[in-house]
C-alpha cells in the first residue's frame, strides 16, 4: 500500500521531468562573441524547418551562426559546413590555422583549412550582422580557429561546463514564463487531486463498504486528476506532445516485455477489487490454501491459514484459479454420517434424532435438518444427518462436532443398535490333517462333559 501511495505521489514528479528532457530546447543558440543577425530585407528561401538561421559546430560545440541564402536555406548549409569542419578534425590530429580568400569582384570571402575550402561568406552574412564581407570572414575565422585549438583537458573541461551551465541558465530565462505557469498549473492540480481524492472516498465509504476498495477509489481519482494535470502543465511548457506519444509508445513496448508479469499482477488486482470474489475476512479456499483473507492490494492477496501461516499469493494466480469463499453465504450446511443395524427401525431412528437436534440451540432452523437413508452398506444401514449452520469456520466444526456427539448418544439412549463391520468367513474343502484333529478335540470335550 505504501509503495502504491508513493508512487502516485511523485507521478507528477516523473512526468515534469521526462517533459523537460523531451521538451525542444531554443533551436538557436549563440556564442557571447557573435553579434545578434541585423534586419534582412533581401528575398531567401523559405527553410522547410522554419529556421532562418542555423550552428555551425566543432566538435559538438556552436560557434557561428549562419543564414539561409537564396539557393539554400540554413540547415542544409549548416550541414555541409559542420561534415567538412569534422572530416578536416577526424583526418589530423595538429589542424593548420584557418585563412580568409576574399573574392572582391563576387563580394564574397571564402574560409579554407589546408586549401579545402570550409565555407563561403557573402554579401547576405555581412547584411545579416551588419558588417563587411571581409570584416565578418575574419571575425568567423578568429572563432573557428579558436575553437579548433585543442586546449588543456583541465580548460577544455571548464569551457564546457561553462557552456552548458550557460545555455542551461539561458534556456531557463527564456522559458521562464512556461515554467511558472506549469508551476501554477501543478499546484491547482494538488488542489483538485486532494479534493477529489476526498469526495470519492466518502463517495466509496457510502456505497461500496470495502475498505480496500475504497481506497482503491480514492488512489484512482487522485492519480486520475494528477494525469490530466501534468498533461496541462506540459503544454503549457511547449511540450511536443507528438514526441511525448512517441516516446511512450516505445516504452510501453520495453516495460511491457519486461514488467509483464508485474502489470499483470496489477491489473489482475484492479478487477479482483472490482469483482470483489471475496472480501476481508471471508475464509475462502484458492488451489491448496484455505483461511481468512487478511489484506487485497493492488499487486497481492494475503490469506492467514488457520495453522496461523501467512500466504501470500499473486494476484495473477488468484485470478486465475477457482475460489471458494465459504461465508460468501451466513449459513453453510454440513453433515453427519450414521450407520444403524438391519433390525433396527429405520423411521424410529430418524425421529429420535431429528428431536436430538432441535433441541441444539447452533443448529438452524430454517431450512430444518433432514435425516436421508443414504446407502444400505454391509452391514449396516446408513443415515445422512443434513443440517444446517454458522458458515464461521470456528462455529462449523463446533457445531458439527457437537452434533455428531448427539446422534452417537441418542441412538445409544433409545437402544439403537450401532454395528461395526461385520464379515462372515466361508471356508471349504477343509484338508483330511484338519478334519481329523477336529473329531479328536470334539470327543476330548466330550469325555470331559461326562466327568
Amino acid at each position: 500500500m505504501k509503495q502504491q501511495h508513493f508512487l502516485l505521489r511523485r507521478f507528477p514528479t516523473i512526468i515534469i521531468t521526462i517533459g523537460l528532457f523531451i521538451m525542444p530546447y531554443p533551436l538557436v543558440a549563440q556564442e557571447e562573441e557573435i553579434l545578434p543577425p541585423a534586419e534582412n530585407s533581401s528575398s531567401v528561401v523559405e527553410p522547410s524547418d522554419g529556421l532562418y538561421f542555423a550552428d555551425v559546430l566543432v566538435r559538438g560545440r556552436p560557434v557561428i551562426q549562419i543564414g539561409s541564402l537564396p539557393e539554400i536555406d540554413a540547415s542544409a548549409r549548416a550541414e555541409i559546413i559542420n561534415r567538412r569542419i569534422a572530416s578536416a578534425i577526424a583526418n589530423s590530429n595538429n589542424l593548420e590555422p584557418i585563412t580568409v580568400t576574399p573574392d572582391n569582384p563576387r563580394r564574397i570571402a571564402t574560409l579554407r583549412l589546408k586549401n579545402r575550402i570550409l565555407m563561403t561568406v557573402t554579401q547576405q552574412d555581412a547584411e545579416d550582422y551588419g558588417l563587411s564581407v571581409e570584416a565578418l570572414a575574419e571575425r568567423w575565422a578568429e572563432q573557428l580557429n579558436t575553437a579548433l585549438d585543442k586546449p588543456p583537458l583541465a580548460i577544455d573541461v571548464g569551457q564546457r561546463l561553462y557552456g552548458t551551465v550557460r545555455e542551461l541558465l539561458n534556456d531557463t530565462i527564456a522559458n521562464l514564463p512556461s515554467l511558472v505557469g506549469a508551476i501554477i498549473v501543478i499546484g491547482f492540480t494538488l488542489l483538485v487531486a486532494r479534493i477529489v481524492r476526498y469526495l470519492a472516498f466518502r463517495w466509496a465509504q457510502r456505497t461500496e463498504g470495502d475498505s480496500n476498495t475504497e481506497i482503491l477509489i480514492a488512489r484512482l481519482s487522485y492519480g486520475g486528476v494528477w494525469i490530466v494535470g501534468s498533461i496541462i502543465a506540459l503544454g503549457v511548457m511547449g511540450l511536443n506532445f507528438g514526441a511525448l506519444l512517441g516516446a511512450l509508445g516505445l516504452t510501453s513496448v520495453a516495460i511491457g516485455f519486461s514488467l509483464k508479469d508485474v502489470l499483470s499482477n496489477y491489473i489482475s488486482g484492479v478487477i479482483l477489487l472490482a469483482a470483489r470474489p471475496f472480501r476481508i475476512n471471508d475464509q475462502v479456499v484458492i488451489e491448496d490454501y484455505e483461511g481468512t483473507i487478511t489484506q487485497i492490494q493492488l499487486r497481492a492477496t494475503t490469506i492467514k491459514t488457520y495453522d496461523g501461516r501467512v500466504v501470500y499469493i499473486p494476484n495473477q494466480e488468484v485470478f486465475q484459479a477457482s475460489i471458494i469463499n465459504n461465508t460468501a453465504s451466513s449459513r453453510r450446511r454440513s453433515s453427519v454420517m450414521v450407520g444403524i443395524d438391519y433390525g433396527e427401525n429405520i423411521q424410529r431412528a430418524i425421529n429420535e434424532i431429528l428431536q436430538a437436534l432441535s433441541k441444539i440451540k447452533e443448529v438452524e432452523t430454517e431450512p430444518a435438518p433432514d435425516v436421508l437413508v443414504s446407502e444400505l452398506a454391509a452391514s449396516t444401514v446408513n443415515l445422512e444427518v443434513r443440517f444446517w449452520v454458522n458458515s464461521r469456520r470456528s462455529g462449523f466444526l463446533a457445531t458439527t462436532s457437537k452434533v455428531t456427539q448427539t446422534v452417537k448418544e441418542v441412538l445409544e439412549t433409545a437402544d439403537i443398535d450401532m454395528p461395526t463391520d461385520i464379515y462372515t468367513l466361508v471356508m471349504r474343502d477343509f484338508p483330511s490333517e484338519i478334519k481329523i484333529k477336529e473329531q479328536e478335540e470334539g470327543a476330548k470335550e466330550l469325555k470331559l462333559d461326562d466327568r
